[in-house]
């Protein structure tokens, strides 16, 4: 087997050490070609590389979730095709891995990768769905470029507290889950929308969901972890369905207070509920819209303000060592 190793090295999780010993495993059981990405989308340019070619079967991230997206947005930036592609392997080094963890993998690079090389040796693997997000036609955002995501994406409140920590990891504070509880804090102090929601959900051949405040797109569920603890905002999200949508029509004290404790008290069984909360399962195609641009965020990298995003359900879009 021929594979390409992607390697974040600031992943936050990773020692240089570690990594070489990462590195000298997996080279043991195959033909491995390591490369260090050295700028932003550079994971993104290597998985296309790896995409177009014509010896790499498998692909190997180890990073957090943002080096993971990369890859896969350049395996697929020409759609998806399972029985040509090359497959990915993930080894988590990122703070949070919620693909990986999703997965089944353990939360550890070193015990991941020792994981990895028995999924190899026993050949076994999943197909994963995923999600697409693109420019609405006939908006202000439709030429936005296609882009893949694997376990969420989101419109609003959660994408603006993304944007935040983005701003204080770049000043030098490391990307903790401390940091990301101060910075949802601070969104819910300044968020100008959350008593009245300007995000409407449109999905073909059902009525509108109109003013909310929050949506959030999972593609599996939990949608993200706060230190061990999984949290599940769309509990029967699933990577063998389409996508799941969570919507707030409130954000006020009183809500987010309810909200936030029935997150960290969900479980596979139970999410978020209430009056102003609409959850809607496998969904294949619909489109979200506000009224003023709002932060939008792809698994956990804030990529700017939208007007009008349009999803689409994947099944079995990419083969995973698992």
């Amino acid at each position: 087997m021929r594979a390409l190793l992607v390697v974040n090295p600031a992943a936050t999780t990773t020692s240089a050490r570690t990594r070489d010993v990462l590195i000298h495993a997996l080279a043991s059981e195959m033909k491995l070609e390591a490369v260090s990405t050295e700028y932003r989308g550079h994971a993104r340019d290597l998985g296309r590389q790896a995409a177009d070619s014509d010896d790499i079967d498998l692909v190997v991230a180890l990073g957090g979730d943002g080096t993971v997206n990369e890859v896969v947005n350049g395996l697929l930036h020409n759609g998806p095709d399972i029985d040509k592609l090359p497959k990915l392997a993930v080894v988590p080094g990122g703070s949070t891995n919620v693909f990986a963890r999703a997965l089944g993998l353990p939360n550890d690079a070193v015990e991941a990768t020792g994981a990895i090389l028995d999924a190899l040796a026993g050949r076994t693997e999943r197909t994963v769905g995923l999600g697409l997000a693109a420019g609405t036609p006939g908006t202000e955002d439709e030429s936005v470029p296609d882009r893949w995501f694997t376990f969420c994406a989101g419109l609003g409140f959660d994408a603006g507290v993304i944007g935040r920590v983005e701003q204080q990891r770049e000043r030098g504070k490391r990307s903790t889950h401390a940091l990301y509880v101060r910075q949802v804090m601070r969104q819910f102090l300044d968020e100008p929308h959350r008593r009245q929601g300007v995000i409407t959900l449109e999905v073909p051949g059902q009525e509108p969901v109109t003013d909310l405040a929050l949506s959030i797109i999972c593609n599996t569920a939990p949608w993200t972890y706060l230190g061990n603890r999984p949290i599940y905002a769309s509990p029967k999200a699933s990577f063998d369905t389409a996508l799941d949508v969570l919507g707030l029509q409130r954000l006020s004290t009183a809500a987010v207070t309810r909200y936030a404790t029935q997150l960290l008290t969900s479980s596979p069984e139970k999410g978020p509920r209430g009056k102003h909360a609409v959850s809607l399962h496998d969904l294949t195609d619909f489109t979200l819209h506000s009224k003023v641009p709002l932060p939008f965020q792809m698994d956990g990298d804030h990529l700017g303000l939208r007007t009008s995003v349009t999803f689409t359900g994947v099944r079995r879009a990419l083969r995973v060592i698992v």
